[in-house]
């Protein structure tokens, strides 16, 4: 049986400046999804409609600010509204953590939704871009949920060859490290795929509807290995928190995708 192994939270330490690992993920799934998309800006059919890097470094921007902003707008109102209600103050207070992945969707694709109309382009268009770049910087961030000990799994048999004590659980029990499985599942395993649907032009909207599915599903099935939230455990249908939310992004992404192969998402021409 093996012990998660504690890590330093703490990468580089300048005196008073002390940078995080998990700062550090953030910052290199910044810099993949931009190299990545910047590439795919840069072929077909992006690159025939005017796309280039100056316009990948502002939807990046825009996006920036919706995974943080969405992220904890999401675990405040989806996590611990009652709490949050009753302590407005903390609300800002982004160093105690609680960010979660569905509201840094909705905030990425506001972002998008507003980069889109200022520059003329279809919604669909921007998510069909940039979508294949996200799974390999959640798989970024994946990895710093483990360095930090945190999103352990459920308790798990003692004959699992990887199953893991989390000390940070409080608990000496054997558990899955359920933030290895969404890193190889909603991170390296959506990122592959993806890719590979992405590698020749699809009808608009085929793409970020694949994504939606995929994640929705993927993490879906993740969520059977990791423990739910103490303050939320199990809710109807004994599914966690996040698998509730996972099923609209399943309904919508294989209704999205049904839809785009009806043209229904065709391009439009881009305001000069």
């Amino acid at each position: 049986m093996l012990i998660h192994p504690q890590f330093d939270p703490i990468a580089i330490a300048l005196g008073p400046l002390k940078v995080h690992w998990y700062g550090l993920t953030y910052l290199v799934a910044f810099a993949c999804a931009y190299l990545l998309t910047n590439y795919r800006a840069h072929r077909a059919p992006f690159a025939a409609r005017g796309w280039d890097r100056q316009m990948v470094e502002d939807l990046l921007f825009f996006c920036v600010l919706g995974v943080v902003l969405g992220g904890r707008l999401g675990y405040v109102l989806f996590y611990k509204p009652t709490y949050y209600f009753q302590h407005p103050e903390d609300i800002l207070a982004v160093w105690q953590g609680g960010m979660a992945f569905h509201g840094g969707l909705l905030g990425v694709l506001t972002a998008g939704a507003v980069f889109a109309k200022r520059q003329g382009y279809g919604f669909f268009e921007v998510a069909d871009l940039v979508v294949p770049c996200v799974p390999l910087a959640l798989a970024f961030g994946r990895i710093g949920n483990f360095i930090n000990g945190e999103l352990w799994g459920r308790v798990a048999d003692a004959s699992l060859p990887w199953a893991m004590v989390f000390p940070q659980s409080g608990t000496d029990f054997p558990r899955h490290p359920s933030q290895l499985y969404q890193f190889a599942l909603e991170g390296m395993l959506l990122f592959a795929l993806l890719w590979w649907y992405a590698r020749v032009p699809r009808k608009q909207g085929s793409v970020a509807s694949a994504f939606l599915f995929g994640y929705g599903v993927l993490r879906f099935v993740a969520e059977y290995f990791r423990e739910p939230d103490s303050f939320l455990g199990s809710l109807a249908l004994n599914l966690s928190m996040g698998q509730w939310l996972c099923v609209p992004m399943i309904i919508l992404g294989a209704t999205f995708w049904g839809m785009a192969q009806k043209n229904a998402f065709q391009p439009k021409g881009r305001k000069a």
